[in-house]
């Protein structure tokens, strides 16, 4: 990813590590390398077998079946066996997805959609989780705008929360323009893998993104360090830790530590975040539980 896409990617509005999607979430997901994304979309598809829902993927159409069953080895083999064999988990392709149709359009991936979200319905699940690899595009030699126009207007698939998912693409194979483009259409955008950290400072507010652990943890004390000495209006600094997956009790000390120092720090983040801040000596009236 270039420096342009890089600062397009960090400024997204609904940047999320993987883990805290919600049914109903539209999501746009990049990856790049013989990987295919598979600890994301593993964690997608084990999250949704975890809430009682339907779970489709859609993987990169040049992988065999079982190379994309191997995606998943790492999980409990009977719990995936019991998923496959009652239908909970299904592995698909955008050909058999618009069957009989041979040609991708819009409407008719609409239509299947919509009725494999209604399958689910009445076969009780609690919702449709779907993980579609945009690979698609190139196997079915479909147009790119006609593509890009079904995730601009897909919204109403996503307005009553039962239907949520992923638009995987492989950075080395779509435009840089298309890969920008797709990634402002989607209301959430994705770390590119589990673990990561994005922090990002706008209008005096530290956005806290992933995984501030042991092996993020310099990136995450330096980004706190330049956004309490940079330049700013009369009011606190705002450490907003909302999208925070994961914060380790060395960061949090680091974290106690530069607000106490700087005496001029809010801090928004989970009700369980704000405890373990509490416990290591944060001062309640900088911390504001949220989310």
């Amino acid at each position: 990813m270039n420096e342009d896409e890089n600062e397009a990617y960090a400024h997204h509005p609904g940047t999320l590590p993987v883990q805290q999607l919600r049914p109903g979430d539209h999501a746009f997901f990049s990856y790049e390398g013989d990987g295919h994304g598979r600890d994301v979309m593993s964690a997608f598809v084990w999250a949704g077998l975890a809430r009682g829902e339907k779970v489709i993927v859609f993987g990169p159409p040049r992988l065999t079946e079982g190379q994309l069953w191997s995606a998943f080895e790492d999980a409990p083999g009977l719990l995936l066996a019991t998923a496959h064999r009652t239908g909970r988990l299904r592995l698909s392709s955008m050909r058999q997805l618009i069957r009989p149709d041979r040609e991708f359009t819009a409407d008719r991936q609409w239509q299947r959609l919509v009725e494999e979200t209604g399958a689910a319905r009445a076969e009780g699940f609690t919702g449709l989780r779907a993980y579609i690899d945009m690979g698609w595009v190139a196997d079915l030699d479909a147009d790119l705008d006609t593509m890009m126009d079904r995730e601009r207007r897909a919204a109403p698939l996503f307005s009553d929360g039962f239907y949520s998912e992923i638009c995987a693409y492989d950075r080395d194979r779509f435009p840089g323009r298309v890969l920008r483009a797709m990634r402002q259409a989607h209301p959430r955008d994705l770390l590119t893998r589990i673990g990561q950290l994005r922090c990002l400072h706008l209008g005096g507010t530290l956005h806290v993104v992933g995984e501030a652990d042991l092996t993020t943890r310099t990136q995450f004390t330096r980004a706190l360090e330049e956004a309490l000495r940079l330049p700013r209006d009369e009011g606190r600094v705002t450490v907003d830790l909302r999208r925070a997956e994961f914060l380790s009790v060395q960061c949090a000390r680091d974290l106690v530590r530069l607000a106490g120092e700087a005496g001029t720090v809010r801090i928004r983040c989970s009700a369980r975040h704000g405890a373990l801040l509490s416990r290591l000596g944060a001062r309640p009236a900088d911390i504001e539980v949220s989310g």
